[in-house]
């Protein structure tokens, strides 16, 4: 995901803004309440049990009979909560926990035209997450508080080649909402003791990408799937909110450069997936998947100034890199009713150790899920799944490119909890 973030600068360098992404590079929310999100991905583009199996490969639909809905819901919690270190230069408090719940909600309609083709349509929220710290924390002056969230529409048409051979393709439209704020200091080369001004921005934007995959059935008992997501570019632009500058200089400066916009390109990471279902026996399932997300480009931020007598355009490369993603799970029909998922999953880490930041405190990432599918009647399925996200200790060491102060400390014992379900009615 590339996001080339436009800073706010002033005339002299007094000023240094930078308004933060969304805690969410590197790493995908795989779960979208679907049944599947008890499998840590495993199995995701082979695995064609309901209509959501487009969101991974569209070549799936061609594997579901007749008419299916499935509306799903779900919600992100967890603990990312920052502690200074001996090497810290700033005041303030340690920030609370910076993660937000974060709700979200799926829906997935597949329609079976004949024994060749099906279509389908899904809306659904995979991408996407928020960090809020208190206001007066002591990396107030990196961010206090960021979002990105990115909800992505649909439409899929799936062709089966012959009995062996599917596949599938769709338009992927994504509306998408950033939003951060960031404390501004007014203190400055020492003027006064003043309190901090506040820089607001947000905006809206919408792009369009593509999925498409392929579904081979290499016998009775073995799915092979393999798809394709393409990236997706939003581009925001907006007039930032400044409040409370009462610095003299920084108003001079502000005043001169006569700010009128806050540019963001952000570029949704394209995706490959390698799937393999294998039914080992009429009750268990053997599920795995490999994948690698595109997420190197998110390093290049360009700085974009609007003045009146100042142009500047320069890159900031914060060395993020591709990350790669490998899981493994099954399916057990305990009852003509009753199926139980479970799945463990691995992402590698978009940053290195040295390059991580408080507004994108990635780290390699683990998953632990489990799931459970209960057939409430002929046509009606109940699914509920809950996924544990362990990302462990992070620590940071951060310092502003005009002043030279350090914030450092780290993130201990991180984690995010998923807990998601719905329903699937089939006619």
């Amino acid at each position: 995901m590339s996001l080339r973030v436009a800073k706010l600068s002033t005339l002299g360098s007094l000023l240094w803004l930078l308004p933060g992404a969304s805690w969410a590079g590197g790493i995908m929310i795989y779960e979208a309440g679907q049944e599947g999100a008890g499998l840590a991905n495993a199995g995701a583009a082979a695995l064609a049990s309901d209509p959501s199996v487009l969101m991974n490969n569209p070549a799936g639909l061609t594997e579901l009979p007749g008419t299916q809905i499935s509306a799903n819901g779900q919600v992100i919690f967890g603990d990312i909560s920052f502690s200074r270190d001996a090497s810290n230069q700033f005041d303030g408090n340690e920030g609370g926990n910076a993660l937000q719940y974060l709700p979200g909600a799926s829906l997935f309609v597949s329609h079976q035209i004949n024994d060749q083709a099906s279509i389908g349509f899904g809306m659904y929220g995979n991408f996407g997450l928020a960090v809020d710290y208190d206001d007066d924390w002591a990396g107030r002056y990196f961010t206090q508080e960021a979002a990105v969230i990115g909800v992505s529409l649909q439409p899929t048409y799936a062709y089966k080649i012959n009995d062996d051979l599917s596949i599938g393709f769709g338009p992927r439209m994504m509306y998408g909402y950033y939003r951060t704020e960031v404390a501004v200091n007014n203190n400055l080369l020492g003027l006064a003791n003043r309190p901090d001004g506040q820089l607001e921005y947000k905006d809206t934007d919408f792009g369009v990408g593509f999925n498409m995959g392929l579904l081979y059935r290499v016998n009775e008992s073995t799915r092979v799937g393999l798809a394709y997501t393409s990236k997706v570019d939003l581009e925001f632009s907006d007039r930032p909110s400044v409040d409370d500058i009462s610095n003299p200089l920084l108003n001079l400066a502000l005043q001169r450069l006569n700010v009128d916009n806050l540019d963001i390109d952000m570029e949704v990471p394209q995706t490959a997936l390698l799937s393999v279902a294998h039914d080992l026996d009429s009750q268990w399932t053997l599920l795995a998947s490999l994948g690698w997300q595109d997420w190197s480009e998110f390093g290049n931020i360009g700085v974009e100034v609007d003045a009146n007598n100042l142009g500047t355009s320069r890159t900031v490369d914060r060395q993020y890199k591709d990350t790669w993603h490998a899981s493994v799970g099954a399916q057990y029909q305990a009852s003509p009713k009753l199926r139980w998922s479970m799945g463990l999953g691995y992402d590698s880490s978009a940053v290195d150790d040295e390059d991580r930041t408080v507004d994108n405190p990635m780290a390699e990432s683990w998953r632990l899920a489990a799931g459970v599918n209960y057939a409430v009647e002929q046509g009606l399925d109940l699914h509920m799944a809950y996924t544990l996200i362990w990302l462990g200790d992070m620590e940071v060491e951060q310092t502003k490119q005009r002043s030279g102060d350090t914030l450092s400390g780290s993130f201990d014992n991180s984690s995010l909890h998923v807990i998601g379900g719905g329903a699937t009615w089939r006619f």
